[in-house]
């Protein structure tokens, strides 16, 4: 996994060589640090793609880009599961850092249609690799995620003309749209420190969703009435929100020694109190 994620880091130096060139109108130069065979496939799939024409004969590090690179908008796809909304936020900040567009297509696509396409493959993965992606996949999730209200949920494996005017649609919004680049967002930054933070986020809300899970198991072993788990539901999963909310916001802090601990503390005397007073109302009844 740590060598997967360098290389990702990798790509993504490259892909903003390129990015540079394109927006400067000018030629593209090599990374000092770099994959040689790593760095030859993306340059290859440059060519491929007629975005490149050939190293600048003058100065070999350096690569002519084609006509079709710069003369026309250009939509780079990046083809890859981004299983964590964290690698997809990479993406984002490159976006924002240079003020270009920036939208997710996710397709959904059930566990069984994904193990019966892999078994067509000619190089079949294990089974278990598919079932641990679908557990792990983080979808786009605009609500918690302002930076991912460009994003495009389509159904697999049902494909359909709507669908495709619906990309093309998300395509020439983004494009018209591009993200802004905030220098001195001192809440952007936070955001970010969040985010990329050894994904403290993502363990905080794990955990808070098996006690909300746990605590409403509990509440149905205590025979609470359907109406009243109902809302003991709707209480739980607010206070899970605004405690996320704020914890992405920096409202709620964290011990690097302690991790997660303080934010469950707080969310548990929380939690004991809304959950007391339906366990009361129970044995009134």
């Amino acid at each position: 996994p740590s060598q997967w994620k360098m290389f990702r880091q990798e790509l993504l130096k490259y892909l903003e060589c390129f990015l540079m060139a394109v927006i400067n109108g000018c030629q593209m130069s090599a990374p000092p640090n770099r994959t040689e065979l790593m760095w030859e496939d993306f340059i290859t799939c440059l060519r491929d793609q007629d975005l490149m024409v050939s190293a600048a004969p003058e100065a070999p590090p350096f690569y002519l880009l084609a006509k079709t690179a710069v003369s026309r908008p250009l939509v780079l796809v990046l083809d890859d599961n981004f299983y964590y909304q964290s690698m997809r936020y990479e993406v984002y900040q490159l976006a924002r850092k240079y003020s270009l567009g920036f939208c997710q297509l996710f397709l959904d696509c059930p566990l069984e249609t994904c193990l019966q396409r892999n078994g067509q493959r000619p190089h079949v993965l294990p089974a278990d690799t598919i079932h641990l992606m679908e557990r792990k996949l983080e979808r786009p999730n605009p609500e918690k995620n302002a930076w991912e209200h460009n994003s495009l949920t389509i159904q697999s494996p049902v494909h359909s003309l709507e669908a495709s005017l619906e990309v093309a649609d998300l395509l020439l919004t983004v494009l018209e749209n591009p993200v802004k680049y905030v220098e001195d967002n001192v809440e952007q930054k936070e955001t970010d420190r969040i985010i990329c933070s050894t994904n403290v986020f993502h363990k905080a809300d794990q955990t808070l969703r098996r006690i909300v899970s746990q605590t409403m198991k509990e509440a149905k072993d205590e025979q609470i009435l359907p109406n009243n788990l109902k809302l003991l539901a709707e209480e739980l999963n607010k206070l899970k929100s605004e405690i996320l909310q704020d914890l992405r916001q920096g409202k709620l802090h964290f011990e690097p020694t302690t991790g997660i601990s303080d934010v469950v503390s707080f969310f548990c005397n929380e939690k004991d109190s809304i959950v007391w007073k339906y366990f009361s109302k129970q044995h009134q009844h």
